[in-house]
């Protein structure tokens, strides 16, 4: 590795918590869960728990590579560690595809938000969505740019603000549901045409292909998929493993707690969304106006309550952008203290003690996707690429020998399966495109390595 720097470990318990928290309650939660419904009608909730497990495995897998193998770069470094070079590098090619777009989707949903909260946004409102979008992404970018520290207590706030926002609107939808509209959570299972659950309308409409409206088993599987998206900001915490205090004690620990708060966050939206709404109504008012549970607190009759859930929202995104920011620019960290990105990447400024040349980057990356100005491909793209990732990470935490393992092998095995079904219940066209540019990494790679060698 080069040796342009050392991180700090500035990061403990609480902190860890507070970073995957800000990496998981974003997009996910204000954007996807509601194409999630469009797609899985009422089964959306066990879609969002199917989803939990399968990232629990992936969670607990990361963990454990973690704090055996405590440094920056995440499944990046696992895969080189104890699969193998190729493995490494496509995980880390990977990552930086995914949560690239990821980062874009989360910096127009935060335009996106700002906009309806302001009462400019519309059908006419792209061009400024677009250019708010891509202004969020340089302004995260310069503030994660001043270290780990600033970025840590940045975040705590941002997470108080969101938490308070989505409890406020799952408390005041509770009463509203039970029990006056628990029809809307019949039948379970969408039946393949719109007028149950919405399934092939929305599924269709967030260009997700025709999972959703063959109805049943597929419909709840295509959700789980986009779902799982939504679960992954645990990654952060492992990817930060330089940066923790305490690893093998901290990291497992963060990582559990952190997934048991999302998914009873995520289950409780998802039975207040489906339950106010309808899953049909939920799901298309996140295809039209990528706010739905704005929508969900104007159904409720509280135009403080749509507000404050607007609020909760960009402070979210914001959130995600920080988070994702941080996890990209430390896997390119590593990938340039390997050799595959160009070696002033691995520079660590140390009076910031930041991979300061890394950050901007990934920033730079992140605003041309959000250049596009097209949420639904973004987050499509995300959960093939980002199952692919995690697949490997599980196979890498097959590979751990018995004095470094922490779970039962059952668990990573579970995990890679799951992933690797998953991934190809979005549509056909999503992975043969994921699939052709990892292809495309790897043979770049390897023209690169054989140019270095000869």
């Amino acid at each position: 590795m080069d040796g342009g720097g050392a991180l700090r470990r500035e990061v403990g318990l609480p902190g860890a918590v507070l970073l995957g928290l800000g990496a998981m309650v974003g997009t996910g939660v204000f954007v996807s869960i509601g194409l999630a419904a469009g797609v899985a009608g009422p089964a959306l909730l066990a879609a969002t728990l199917l989803a939990a497990l399968v990232a629990t495995a992936n969670g607990l897998s990361s963990a454990q590579l973690a704090a055996a193998h405590p440094v920056s770069g995440g499944t990046y470094e696992y895969g080189y560690r104890w699969l193998s070079p190729a493995f490494g590098f496509a995980a880390g090619w990977l990552f930086l595809l995914a949560k690239s777009a990821s980062a874009a989707t989360a910096a127009m949903g935060l335009a996106g938000y700002l906009l309806e909260l302001l009462g400019l946004g519309g059908d006419g409102a792209r061009v400024p969505r677009t250019a708010i979008g891509i202004a969020a992404a340089l302004g995260i970018t310069a503030f994660v740019a001043g270290g780990i520290r600033r970025s840590n207590r940045g975040n705590a706030v941002i997470v108080t603000v969101t938490l308070a926002g989505l409890a406020a609107l799952v408390v005041t939808a509770i009463p509203a549901i039970v029990p006056e509209r628990l029809a809307n959570f019949t039948p379970f299972l969408p039946r393949g045409s719109a007028g149950e659950g919405g399934a092939a309308e929305d599924g269709a409409a967030v260009g997700m292909g025709d999972a959703g409206a063959a109805g049943g088993v597929g419909a709840l599987l295509h959700g789980a998929a986009l779902m799982f998206v939504a679960f992954t900001g645990y990654g952060r915490i492992a990817t930060l493993g330089e940066e923790v205090r305490d690893p093998e004690r901290v990291i497992p620990r963060a990582v559990i707690l952190t997934m048991a708060i999302v998914t009873a966050l995520y289950l409780g939206v998802g039975f207040a969304g489906v339950g106010v709404l309808g899953a049909a109504a939920f799901g298309d008012a996140a295809e039209r106006t990528a706010a739905p549970l704005e929508a969900v607190a104007v159904a409720l009759g509280s135009p403080a309550l749509a507000g404050l859930v607007s609020v909760a929202a960009v402070t979210a995104m914001a959130g995600v952008l920080l988070n994702l920011v941080l996890g990209l620019s430390r896997v390119l960290l590593a990938m340039a203290r390997r050799g595959d990105a160009p070696a002033y990447l691995s520079r660590i400024d140390e009076a910031r003690a930041s991979p300061v040349a890394s950050v901007w980057t990934c920033g730079a990356l992140v605003a041309a996707v959000a250049l596009t100005g097209n949420v639904r491909i973004a987050w499509s793209f995300s959960a093939f690429t980002v199952l692919v990732y995690y697949a490997i990470t599980n196979l890498a935490a097959l590979r751990l020998p018995a004095e470094q393992r922490r779970f039962p092998r059952w668990i990573p095995a579970a995990g890679l399966v799951g992933c690797l079904t998953l991934a190809f219940w979005v549509e056909p066209g999503v992975w043969l495109a994921g699939s052709a540019l990892l292809a495309l990494g790897l043979g770049v790679r390897a023209v690169v390595r054989r140019g270095r060698a000869g």
